[in-house]
């Protein structure tokens, strides 16, 4: 069980806490803020739309890392993490949907997938992000797990040309060795987009690059979602100690 946190936030002045979800209701919670995120906010086509939860058949076979407000006890921040033992049970990981992984095949043993990432409008200036990323460096020490991998999502809202333009700058600095590259199953159409406007680059992406994580090719179009998709893989042998430092204070 990852060890709770807790983090004050000068800039806020609110208290937030960071633990796994460890009941049916607590996965519920993360569910919820997901639905709220990315089918009310970001007009995501999803199932649930009664219950106003976010779920499908990933859900229960993954851990569900909840940072909570701790004013008002409210999850305001959700990620979700689907380790390698779980993989195999749930019959692969997410982002097979999406990607041929069969180059990363020898990683399996070593590889936890995290996604369905969200922090609550209300709650974005940073601090919760923090602690997600706090939470999720704990989980992968704690485990003993090599490899983190996970789709970053980017919006179509414009078209796909600021998803163009992102990959354009990314891919010049930022690719995984061949070894590792994955294909996307619906490739994103970059010859009909521009790549030339000012890269607009989504918080969750930028952390990824920020902390050392590779690009392992070109993105995939998630039409449900409405976002273009990068598949990133961060060896934890590669990450940034500076962030190290920042998340786990050593």
């Amino acid at each position: 069980m990852l060890q709770q946190q807790t983090q004050v936030l000068q800039q806020e002045k609110k208290q937030f806490s960071v633990s796994l979800a460890r009941t049916e209701g607590e996965v519920r919670e993360a569910q919820r803020l997901r639905y709220k995120v990315f089918a009310e906010e970001m007009g995501a086509l999803m199932p649930g739309r009664e219950e106003r939860l976010d779920q499908d058949m990933y859900d229960p076979y993954c851990d569900h890392l909840l940072v909570r407000d701790a004013d008002t006890n409210e999850v305001v921040g959700t990620y979700r993490i689907l380790a390698p033992e779980q993989a195999r049970d749930a019959g692969g990981y997410y982002s097979e949907g999406e990607f041929d992984l069969s180059r990363l095949a020898n990683l399996r043993d070593r590889m936890v997938e995290v996604g369905r990432s969200c922090v609550h409008a209300d709650y974005r200036s940073g601090g919760v992000i923090t602690l997600l990323w706090a939470g999720m460096a704990q989980y992968m020490l704690k485990n003993k797990y090599d490899y983190l991998i996970g789709c970053a999502s980017i919006s179509m809202a414009d078209g796909g040309h600021n998803a163009a333009s992102i990959y354009h700058k990314v891919k010049q600095d930022s690719m995984s060795p061949l070894e590792w590259r994955a294909f996307p199953r619906c490739a994103l159409p970059l010859d009909a987009l521009d790549n030339q406007t000012p890269a607009m680059v989504p918080p969750l992406v930028k952390g990824y690059l920020r902390l050392g994580a590779y690009v392992c090719g070109d993105p995939a179009w998630d039409p449900d979602f409405n976002t273009a998709d990068l598949l990133v893989l961060l060896p934890m042998a590669r990450i940034n100690t500076r962030y190290v430092k920042h998340f786990l204070g050593k």
